[in-house]
């Protein structure tokens, strides 16, 4: 199996920008950004709203019909909190939205989002009452019912929250063997409303099967004894490919929502038909003609073996085009696909056309998309940068345009 993609933290100033509101992207075709983006050079994000709504009915499928908390952490995994939220909120099949951030739990309330919220990050004791007061369940595993008791007293209502158990990941949550105590605890309180309980699996074989008896070991024990524990859910997107078995009561993907595979052998196995609702685009903004001899790039990176057509693009890795790029990426411009060559800055990525001048300053080139041989799992493919650098990394100040 392919190496597991590293989950890398979005940039800092998504949560920010969230709250822009969920009408905070244009409807545009295709082919081009909107008239205000079109005024200018810089890169757009294209948002496919028929693919969202095609994976989300996937997925459905694949889960027998079972609610699905669709996650939208870090930015929605680059489409955008709010933008993602106003188009995933009216599926029937989606029961509620997930983030791990309080900027971004708030910002889909302040926007309008009135499904269920669950904030899947660290909860500090003095954020509770806010978190209350906007309806938002906190993930909890720590002993905090004292707090509990206060805020539900103040407010005259139980707090709802999931409860993060431990089995083996080794990140967050109670630990599994202190974990019927916990459960227990909260449970007899009536400050409490207990609405789901939770874990995250390794995605290492061996250990993923121990997860799973952890788990159902403690849910059993604690309903057999009466205890309440809301949905059980511990599905993330790999296990909607791995293990069918742990589909419980509600499912959680996240890049399966967005059309993308994390593993390349996922891709094969056929379970979910998933296409890209994303893509990232920009125009060109100069061609030239290097001679032989000549560089391109700092450094000299790239050295003309003859005399060949270069385009530059105003996109680069301050936009979530990964400098990795540059190691065998190629870049879909008109009916051609050109090899990104020097280096990826932080504004530009230069390509080499040929020989012969086939674009022109204006055409439009994709970095990657929906279409076969460009979409995120061909260009981590051919370059080596994960799909969660290509998706997760994309500037949050980049137009979102809806096709």
């Amino acid at each position: 199996m392919a190496r597991k993609p590293s989950r890398r933290r979005f940039l800092a100033t998504s949560s920010a920008l969230a709250g822009a509101g969920l009408s905070s992207f244009a409807q545009a075709p295709a082919s081009a950004p909107s008239s205000a983006a079109a005024s200018s050079f810089d890169p757009w994000i294209e948002i496919h709203a028929s693919h969202l709504a095609h994976n989300v009915r996937e997925i459905s499928r694949r889960v027998a019909g079972r609610p699905i908390l669709a996650v939208i952490k870090n930015n929605a995994y680059g489409m955008g909190l709010t933008q993602a939220a106003r188009l995933l909120e009216p599926m029937t099949p989606v029961h509620g939205l997930a983030v791990v951030k309080l900027q971004e739990a708030i910002a889909l309330r302040d926007a309008g989002v009135r499904k269920p919220v669950l904030l899947m990050g660290p909860v500090d004791h003095r954020d509770l009452a806010e978190l209350a007061a906007r309806d938002i369940m906190p993930m909890v595993y720590t002993p905090i019912g004292p707090e509990l008791d206060r805020i539900a007293a103040n407010r005259q209502a139980p707090i709802a929250l999931h409860i993060c158990v431990d089995t083996g990941i080794g990140r967050v949550g109670v630990p599994h063997r202190e974990a019927a105590a916990l459960i227990r605890d909260l449970a007899g309180r009536k400050s409490a409303a207990i609405r789901g309980v939770m874990m995250t699996f390794s995605e290492d074989a061996e250990l993923d099967k121990e997860q799973i008896r952890r788990f159902e070991a403690l849910c059993g024990d604690l309903k057999q004894s009466g205890v309440e524990l809301g949905r059980r859910h511990t599905a993330s997107s790999y296990t909607l490919f791995q293990h069918p078995e742990a589909f419980y009561d509600l499912v959680r993907p996240g890049m399966a929502i967005y059309g993308v595979y994390s593993e390349a052998d996922f891709r094969k196995a056929g379970a979910l038909d998933l296409r890209p609702a994303m893509a990232l685009r920009a125009r060109v903004a100069y061609v030239k003609r290097v001679p032989r001899g000549d560089s391109v790039g700092y450094s000299r990176a790239y050295i003309a073996t003859d005399d060949v057509w270069v385009a530059t693009l105003p996109v680069g890795h301050t936009d979530g085009w990964p400098r990795a790029a540059a190691k065998g990426a190629r870049v879909r411009i008109g009916d051609g696909t050109y090899p990104v060559i020097a280096s990826v800055s932080a504004s530009h990525t230069i390509v080499e056309i040929g020989t012969e001048r086939r674009v022109e300053i204006g055409d439009i080139a994709t970095c990657w998309d929906w279409q076969e041989g460009s979409r995120p799992e061909d260009v981590s493919a051919a370059c080596g940068a994960s799909v969660y650098d290509l998706t997760m990394h994309l500037n949050p100040l980049l137009p979102r345009i809806r096709t």
